[in-house]
């Protein structure tokens, strides 16, 4: 149950300078420990004082119910702590493949992330999602290898791995001391010293001390590869080196920080979260080595008045600027909305203004989050990351400003569904409640989608996989109280088209009086996935340019009803080339219809094709089970792509599709007497084989 608001201002600009602000995400693979970790920072931090278990669902940062009974992050949660005069603000994010979308517009907002991998498992396919998706918005990053107190962890056959699949230079900054359940301490390569923890205990002294013997050779290694890395990033490094030999501790931090935000090099730490051992020093870590607000390129957007790019500074002084990059519905204070702000500042009683809507906005309440705990607050500034109470025009990726100097940053891409099934309420009394909440859901997850079939009049929710659509039904069930019946998961299908064709689409009415006249040709080709939908080549003024928009809109609109089985097309391109029009008579009406009717007529002449979508599956089993693990993903048309030993352990590497791996999860532990585990996320879409297609279509 959420907890109450509390009063008082706890932050002040004069307190923390812009340049001992971080602003962090906690990332990984699911079960690598992110939440834990985050708890023992907020308990290291004094934001806590009784650290909560995710497997005893008393975890600070896991507050919604299905986080707690089911032991995962589903939701991403916002924390603010400060640690060594610096101010932390934190999202703990979800490691299920299911909700990357918390990992993305996190991502989106966030100036540097702590990627944890656990010691045991190494590098998983969330955690290449998440670094991927870290690379796409330039994050730099420090990396945590966690539960070093695991049997069979191994801290640099992991180092291997982070080295090997991100293609990078790994820059170790610690060394684990003893292995498994003797795992102890850390040796710290830059002081050439030994971290000891007397206990398992939060408030375990640590020990400071000489590197055991057994480890000496090796950490002299890693420390002489760090000094000459530090010495590189500059001039005056470089000399001092040269001239002694070594470098002082301040240089080499201030070295292995120019590394970390050039993206040049990752610094790598390690600990038992668990066991509470290693997130003082990882705290350290994100102070020394991770961006403020200052580090990173001043954001850019377009001014939507002149067209053209525009940059703001981080700084208070610079006209407001900030980005929506969450909704959330509180059963307190209403639909809330999570922001961070790039320049200027922001306080209550004020107006903002909502340039991708062009709509102003009222800031009535601004809070301070931890979890589900809220903190008001009168005033926000650059580089912080807040929730606006209120809005209700607000939605995930609108860009917030000053109206007198308005611009449009960059939004949040999302991928799009791949599993649908058909629902419907149990009562009449109901339906207008759950097209309610529908509404509601579809806002705060943009990756969760309704539509209306129009042959069967059923509602159809299509989201990122079985996990994520259960949650969605349980959300239904227990926040919004209603009742629905749901049919079997249904893969959602696309469709696109192999060749160019061209045809005419004409809307023409004459009923007495002014009648309606659109008149549009159309080409449709294939195109690679992400490149523009529509492109206008008409010349000469053949249709005017007001009209241009609506055919736009009607060739949008035409996108999203396949003409195979109904499916939404990709990777197809659609071009005006010719049209005509009736100086009375055409209205945006008909062109958009005319849009239409001619992209249906070119689609069927472009020799469309049927495509679905295709996971990729990491399957971690006892060598006992490998043949048989196998032979049942090659019976559902499976592409084994590689395997590997992983102690004991072999490890899968393969593709299927989806339409063959529903009830996968429970088949594989009959397979393997409940030993073997798996994970599986959307890859891509490939061609539907001709056998399937007549089926699916009911052919």
């Amino acid at each position: 149950m959420p907890l109450p608001i509390t009063g008082g201002d706890t932050f002040m600009s004069e307190s923390f300078s812009m340049e001992k602000i971080r602003n962090i995400g906690i990332v990984a693979h699911i079960d690598a420990g992110k939440t834990t970790t985050t708890e023992r920072i907020l308990y290291y931090t004094g934001k806590i004082y009784k650290v909560g278990e995710v497997d005893e669902g008393t975890a600070v940062m896991d507050w919604m119910q299905q986080e707690r009974e089911r032991g995962i992050t589903i939701s991403s949660a916002a924390t603010t702590c400060n640690w060594k005069g610096h101010r932390i603000n934190i999202i703990d994010t979800p490691g299920h493949v299911d909700f990357t979308v918390e990992v993305e517009r996190a991502l989106r907002v966030l100036d540097g992330a702590v990627i944890i991998f656990c010691g045991v498992e190494g590098v998983e396919p969330q955690s290449e999602t998440v670094w991927r998706q870290a690379n796409q918005y330039s994050i730099p990053r420090i990396t945590f290898i966690n539960k070093m107190d695991r049997v069979g962890a191994n801290f640099f056959r992991v180092v291997e791995q982070i080295k090997e699949k991100f293609q990078l230079t790994p820059l170790v900054l610690q060394v684990p001391i003893g292995d498994e359940e003797n795992f102890r301490g850390v040796v710290d390569v830059i002081r050439m010293c030994s971290l000891i923890w007397e206990t398992d205990t939060l408030d375990a002294k640590i020990m400071e001390g000489d590197v055991p013997g057994y480890l000496q050779k090796k950490v002299h290694e890693l420390h002489q590869n760090l000094v000459e890395k530090v010495a590189e990033t500059s001039d005056e490094l470089l000399e001092k080196f040269l001239q002694g030999g070594f470098l002082s501790e301040e240089d080499m931090k201030k070295g292995i920080r120019k590394l970390t935000l050039e993206h040049r090099a990752v610094p790598i730490f390690c600990g038992s979260a668990l066991r509470n051992k290693g997130i003082r020093t990882l705290l350290d870590g994100v102070v020394d080595y991770l961006p403020s607000p200052l580090d990173i390129p001043p954001v850019e957007g377009i001014n939507p008045a002149s067209g053209k790019k525009e940059k703001r500074v981080s700084s208070d002084k610079e006209p407001f600027s900030a980005l929506a990059f969450k909704v959330a519905t509180d059963p307190y204070v209403g639909r809330i909305t999570y922001f961070r702000i790039y320049s200027g500042a922001i306080a209550t009683g004020t107006y903002i203004y909502n340039s991708t809507k062009n709509k102003r906005e009222r800031v009535a309440r601004i809070l301070e989050m931890h979890g589900n705990f809220r903190i008001e607050r009168k005033r926000m500034h650059a580089g912080e990351i807040g929730v606006l109470v209120g809005p209700r025009d607000i939605d995930t990726g609108d860009s917030l400003c000053d109206k007198s100097y308005p611009l449009v940053l960059e939004s949040i891409k999302f991928t799009e569904p791949v599993i649908s099934i058909a629902i419907e309420a149990k009562s009449r009394v109901d339906q207008d409640k759950l097209a309610n909440a529908l509404s509601k859901l579809t806002r705060e997850d943009p990756t969760f989608k309704v539509k209306q079939d129009e042959e069967t009049g059923q509602t159809i929710i299509s989201g990122m996989g079985e996990l994520h659509l259960e949650i969605i039904l349980d959300r239904l069930r227990r926040e919004f109280g209603l009742h629905v019946n749901s049919g079997e998961p249904q893969v959602a299908y696309r469709e696109s088209v192999r060749k160019k064709a061209v045809a005419q689409g004409q809307y023409i009415r004459q009923s007495g009086g002014k009648g309606q006249y659109g008149d549009v040709v159309l080409q449709v080709e294939p195109c690679n996935n992400g490149e523009e939908t529509f492109e206008d080549r008409t010349k000469g003024g053949v249709i005017p340019r007001e009209f241009i928009s609506a055919i736009r809109k009607g060739v949008e609109q035409a996108f999203f009803s396949g003409v195979l089985g109904g499916y939404p097309f990709v990777n197809v391109k659609a071009i005006l080339l010719d049209g005509s029009f009736h100086p009375v008579d055409s209205s945006e009406y008909a062109f958009k219809t005319a849009a239409f009717i001619a992209f249906r007529k070119v689609a069927q002449q472009a020799d469309p094709y049927l495509l679905e979508p295709v996971m990729k599956l990491r399957i971690r089993t006892p060598s006992e089970f490998l043949g048989d693990i196998i032979a049942d993903l090659c019976s559902r048309r499976g592409q084994i792509l590689s395997t590997e030993n992983i102690g004991s352990l072999k490890v899968i590497f393969a593709y299927a599709p989806l339409a063959e791996l529903f009830g996968y999860i429970t088949h594989l532990r009959s397979l393997s007497q409940g030993k073997a585990l798996s994970n599986i996320e959307f890859s891509h879409y490939q061609e539907v084989p001709e056998e399937k297609v007549k089926k699916i279509l009911g052919k």
